[in-house]
């Protein structure tokens, strides 16, 4: 199988994909649309036998005669279908073939719903099915450069120098959908705004009755003006005039189609008291996306106003450690905060425990006192601990304390 996808850049959940195929009759690709899963898909091999339900008379078929249909794919080789979240009448059929053809049936699907949005697939293909997610470019991805970093935070020896650094706002901007990303010329804005018309127009309404799309927008709007911080339900549902019922389906709604995702709090093993936050955040899968709905520029947030780019720094760089992580089962991403306010914004966990917590800090410098909540963190983990990182703007690898180093944000980049 290649992992080459668009214009040559490596997708580095391609090597992933390659050998999870190897072991699981059925694969869910699921992640935003226009991030290349029918790209990634398709390359999964020469002979792999691809469908999509974006044909209207390919959709027709498969709803008029979901049992013929799965009969209809060839046996012997890889069947794609593209969408499968169009057409969830295919699903029982898709567990029945597999439990016969064990473990002859291969199937890999795509969809531009999360699986929590597609409760019939989950049920019917409950311990058939390997889900993984493809997000849109990381910059490591966009520049050429392997993965890694995720090792590295815990393993690489920890070095003092001066990281060979990019332009900070061009990798940003190009941390994005592929598309956009590879085409200077394409207007942004316009392409964003087609994306969000055909995602609230066309995808959420092929998961749920809503009538007033509006309120979707607005209610992302009022979101992106709160991201990476801890929401206020009751502020947004009086804001919007919405009830609680309401509000709570929309946001699952823009999460199942990957606008938007929660990250979750951190807490000690039998510690679950009112000292530790227990509501979850809410970051934007795309950085660029998320300066759309502020409607904000990029470069005039970092030059006018350095507390909202604070803002968007902080998901960007949320968002980096997501895609660095996506397909390892081993590692839990989340956040740490204490009732006090005191709060650690990343917090990796490996499957044997370990721990690294990282700050964030839209600044070209940095102070042993920004480390304090790292400490803190350190003191309540205990040796589950092994290093922490004040990740910011500037230029230069240097320690701050014991296992707690400052590393410029491009170094997440090489």
């Amino acid at each position: 199988m290649s992992v080459n996808t668009t214009n040559n850049k490596t997708r580095h959940l391609a090597a992933r994909l390659e050998n999870v195929l190897k072991t699981r009759p059925l694969v869910y690709l699921n992640g935003p649309r226009q991030t290349g899963k029918s790209t990634l898909a398709q390359m999964a091999g020469a002979d792999a036998n691809y469908v999509s339900f974006d044909s209207p008379a390919v959709l027709a078929g498969a709803k008029a005669d979901p049992a013929g249909f799965v009969h209809s794919l060839p046996s012997g080789c890889l069947n794609i279908i593209d969408e499968i979240q169009m057409a969830p009448e295919i699903f029982p059929h898709l567990k029945i073939s597999i439990d016969r053809n064990r473990p002859a049936s291969k199937y890999l699907l795509t969809g531009s719903a999360n699986i929590m949005a597609l409760p019939a697939l989950s049920e019917a293909l409950v311990g058939r099915m390997a889900i993984m997610t493809l997000l849109p470019f990381s910059t490591a991805e966009y520049r050429g450069f392997p993965t890694g970093v995720i090792d590295a935070l815990f393993d690489a020896a920890l070095t003092t120098g001066k990281v060979e650094n990019g332009s900070l706002l061009n990798d940003m901007a190009c941390a994005t959908f592929p598309e956009m990303a590879l085409h200077d010329e394409i207007d942004r804005t316009q392409w964003l705004d087609d994306y969000i018309t055909t995602l609230l127009q066309r995808d959420v309404r092929a998961l749920a009755d809503v009538r007033r799309n509006e309120q979707l927008f607005f209610l992302l709007s009022l979101i992106s003006m709160r991201a990476g911080g801890l929401l206020n339900d009751a502020s947004i549902c009086a804001e919007l005039g919405m009830n609680a019922i309401t509000y709570q389906r929309y946001k699952a709604l823009l999460i199942n189609i990957f606008l938007i995702f929660e990250l979750r709090p951190w807490m000690p093993p039998h510690r679950l008291n009112k000292r530790f936050t227990k509501s979850p955040k809410l970051y934007f899968y795309d950085t660029n996306v998320l300066t759309y709905f502020m409607r904000r520029n990029l470069s005039d947030l970092f030059r006018d106003d350095r507390t909202a780019f604070g803002r968007v720094f902080e998901n960007y760089v949320v968002t980096e450690i997501i895609k660095h992580a996506s397909g390892r089962a081993d590692i839990g991403v989340s956040f740490f905060r204490q009732a006090d306010g005191t709060e650690t914004d990343i917090v990796l966990e490996r499957s044997n425990g370990d721990m690294v917590g990282i700050e964030i800090k839209a600044s070209e410098s940095v102070r042993v006192d920004d480390t304090k909540n790292l400490s803190r963190l350190k003191n309540i983990a205990g040796d589950r601990f092994k290093r922490g990182f004040v990740i910011y703007t500037g230029a230069e690898s240097v320690p701050l304390g014991a296992n707690i180093q400052a590393l410029p944000i491009a170094w997440l980049n090489t």
